[in-house]
C-alpha cells in the first residue's frame, strides 16, 4: 500500500482478522457520531513526503476570499428571513483541484488505490464506494493561509476522506456538529444557532496530526476548520468518494471552489440521493 502503516492497518489483508478489528473500530467512532480518525495511517518515515507534496501543490489552489452560506447556494437565493442560508460567512481557504496533482503523488495514488477505496467503504458499512466522476473535485488538496478560515459548511457527498499533511503553528482546529440533520430534515433552527453563536452544545473539536486519516459523514455535519493563526499554512487531503456512480459537483459551488467550472459540470449538473437544500 502506498504510504500505508500496514502493521496497524492492514490493507494489504483484505477481510483478514486485523482488517476487521480496524473496521469495527471505525464503524463504532462512525456510529457514535459521525467521526472517526485513523491515527498514524501514514508511515512516520513519509510524513516529510506529504508535507513536501503539498508544499509544491499549494500555490496552484484557486486563492480567493467569498462571502458564502453554509449551504453553498447563491446568496441571492429566495428564502425566510430567519434561514440561516441568509447568515453571510467568509470563506478564505482555497483548493487545488484534481486535474493539478500529479498521478505520482501520495495522496492521487492512495485516493485511487481498491485496496484502500475497499477499506474505507467496509469503516463505512457499504458495499462499494465509488470515486468522484467531477473531474475537479474528487481529489483535493485544501489550504488554508494563516488568517484565514473554511467556514460552517455542508459538504455535497455523505462520506468524506481527508488527510492532514501539513498542520499549522496554531488554530485551524477541526469543528463539527454531529448529525445536525438528516435526510428527512434540515433542522434550520440549530444550524442557526451554530452559525450565530449560540450553538456550542453542538460542537466537538479535534486536534489532527500529519498523516492521521479522518472519515467523515459531512452531508449531514455542519462543520468547519477554524482560522488559521502563526505563520504555517494549514494542508489537508480531500478523497471524496459516493456510495452511488456518477456525482459532480453543482456549477455554482465548483466555481467557489475552483474559479472554473468544465463542460461536465455545465452539461450534466449533479446527482442527489435526497432532496437537502445542499
Amino acid at each position: 500500500m502506498p504510504g500505508v502503516d500496514g502493521t496497524r492497518y492492514p490493507l494489504h489483508e483484505p477481510g483478514g482478522q486485523r482488517w476487521q478489528a480496524a473496521v469495527t473500530a471505525a464503524r463504532a467512532e462512525l456510529a457514535a457520531d459521525g467521526c472517526c480518525v485513523l491515527r498514524g495511517f501514514i508511515r512516520p518515515e513519509l510524513l516529510g513526503t506529504l508535507r513536501s507534496e503539498g508544499a509544491a501543490l499549494a500555490p496552484h489552489a484557486y486563492y480567493t476570499v467569498q462571502d458564502v452560506n453554509a449551504y453553498n447556494i447563491p446568496l441571492d437565493t429566495q428564502l425566510p428571513e430567519d434561514h440561516p442560508g441568509r447568515i453571510v460567512l467568509r470563506r478564505g481557504n482555497a483548493f487545488v483541484a484534481r486535474d493539478l496533482i500529479p498521478r505520482q503523488a501520495l495522496i492521487h495514488q492512495l485516493y485511487t488505490d481498491t485496496r484502500f477505496q475497499r477499506f474505507v467503504a467496509d469503516c463505512f458499512g457499504l458495499t462499494e464506494l465509488h470515486e468522484y466522476t467531477d473531474p475537479l473535485a474528487g481529489l483535493c488538496l485544501n489550504v488554508v493561509a494563516p488568517g484565514n478560515s473554511h467556514p460552517w459548511h455542508f459538504d455535497t457527498n455523505e462520506f468524506t476522506v481527508s488527510m492532514l499533511t501539513q498542520e499549522p503553528e496554531d488554530g485551524g482546529v477541526f469543528e463539527y456538529c454531529p448529525n445536525i440533520r438528516s435526510r428527512e430534515a434540515e433542522n434550520l433552527a440549530d444550524v442557526r444557532a451554530v452559525l450565530t453563536g449560540g450553538g456550542e452544545r453542538f460542537i466537538r473539536r479535534l486536534e489532527l496530526r500529519p498523516g492521521d486519516l479522518q472519515l467523515f459523514q459531512g452531508r449531514f455535519s455542519l462543520h468547519r476548520v477554524a482560522p488559521v493563526a502563526g505563520a504555517v499554512q494549514r494542508h489537508s487531503a480531500i478523497f471524496a468518494y459516493s456510495d452511488t456512480p456518477g456525482l459532480i459537483g453543482t456549477a455554482e459551488r465548483t466555481r467557489q471552489l475552483f474559479g472554473r467550472v468544465l463542460p461536465d459540470h455545465l452539461a450534466v449538473g449533479e446527482i442527489r440521493g435526497d432532496q437537502l437544500l445542499d
